[in-house]
């Protein structure tokens, strides 16, 4: 990962216009800071500067490397004004900054506010947990604040700990972001992308973008995450899961910006070899009574299916299974004989090959949205907007 104090170096440097002044309030020598610009510039394999007579100027990669420091440094800057108020308004020594503007510190205290055990921090980050102690008393001596407190569970962030390390993952995701910007700059788009997957995207929507986008750009690699909903939204505002594709929650929440892909129409599918299946048309009456496997309770999907059957003077379903899992839906299905309701996009395969029937029931006006959803201000990378693009393209 690229130092984060070597950039915070090029942004004064460029503030400055030049090595001297720069220096001077950086409180280093100038062959230091001239040392740590070439340091960077060699790690992304690009020029950042122009060197003229009238200072130095910010290249198209330094401007990228600049607009993304910004972002650390909001994020950091914050952390640094909160525990400043904390200890009655008095400020903070300037050191506490060239603490706080170190990676690998941030990672440990990140990772340990996720693992809450130091051996399992170090395993992660390669070094002892010594080491991890240390970055992490380093911090707190910083910022004049306990960051964790050892309990029965483990190592578990205090508030304050909570909020901060928040931020630090928002300050290492920029960070992450900031290589795949100076990748595109060099014409080719690499790195990781993180997608949050609910169960609709994953049978059809997501596969056919994932296959377009590695047709044109073979060096990106997708990591998808497959958890509830939950989950997935604290990964999104920790800057841990780049995007969610799936169906869209019906609150509003000012922290995500949300965008509707499609409808999509829901339907009762059984077996091709359930009793109902033969029937030409299908009634409430012919519902009761049997078995079901549904998604769990509170799940935009469950939500809908319960005002469809309180909107038609029926109980609700009581499901013998819920689950978010496709591939035990479908094994309910087949070798348990139960119904579901699902979208036909999550089990396509098996409607063309005929193993699974759409019900004629009719279930008029129960609709989702289907969309994506990102953190609202989130400033993602080129190829991470190339896999929306191709999400959003048409079939």
């Amino acid at each position: 990962m690229i130092a984060l104090r070597h950039i915070r170096t090029l942004s004064v440097v460029a503030r400055t216009g030049g090595v001297r002044l720069s220096s001077e309030s950086l409180r280093r020598a100038p062959s230091a800071v001239s040392r740590a610009v070439a340091l960077l510039e060699d790690t992304l394999g690009m020029p950042l500067f122009e060197r003229k007579g009238r200072g130095m100027l910010p290249t198209p990669a330094g401007a990228l490397v600049l607009a993304r420091f910004d972002r650390v440094r909001e994020e950091l800057s914050a952390v640094l004004e909160e525990a400043a108020g904390g200890i009655k308004a008095q400020a903070l020594p300037a050191a506490a900054a060239d603490v706080l503007y170190d990676e690998r510190r941030l990672q440990a205290a990140s990772l340990l506010a996720e693992l809450h055990h130091m051996p399992s921090v170090g395993r992660r980050l390669g070094v002892s947990p010594s080491a991890v102690s240390s970055a992490l008393a380093r911090l707190e001596g910083a910022l004049r604040q306990k960051l964790f407190l050892r309990t029965a569970s483990g190592l578990m962030p205090t508030d304050a700990g909570a909020r901060w390390t928040l931020r630090f993952d928002r300050a290492l995701a920029e960070l992450r972001y900031l290589e795949e910007d100076i990748s595109a700059a060099r014409g080719s788009l690499r790195g990781l992308i993180t997608v949050g997957t609910l169960p609709l995207a994953r049978t059809r929507v997501l596969p056919r973008a994932i296959v377009a986008l590695r047709q044109s750009h073979p060096g990106l690699r997708i990591h998808s995450l497959e958890s509830p909903y939950e989950e997935l939204h604290a990964g999104l505002m920790r800057g841990k899961v780049d995007f969610i594709i799936g169906a869209l929650r019906p609150e509003v929440d000012p922290s995500l910006s949300s965008e509707t892909l499609f409808e999509d129409e829901l339907g009762v599918m059984a077996a091709a070899t359930h009793p109902l299946a033969r029937k030409s048309k299908v009634g409430f009456s012919d519902l009761r009574g049997q078995s079901w496997v549904l998604s769990r309770p509170g799940t935009p999907l469950r939500v809908s299916l319960d005002q469809f059957f309180t909107a038609h003077g029926e109980a609700a379903l009581v499901p013998a299974v819920e689950t978010g899992d496709l591939a035990l839906v479908r094994g309910m299905l087949m070798d348990g004989g139960m119904l579901t309701v699902l979208s036909t996009h999550q089990l396509r395969y098996e409607v063309d090959a005929e193993q699974v029937r759409v019900l004629p029931f009719a279930m008029d006006g129960l609709r989702r949205h289907i969309g994506l959803v990102t953190r609202a201000g989130a400033k993602l990378p080129p190829g991470t907007l190339a896999l929306m693009q191709e999400i959003r393209s048409p079939e």
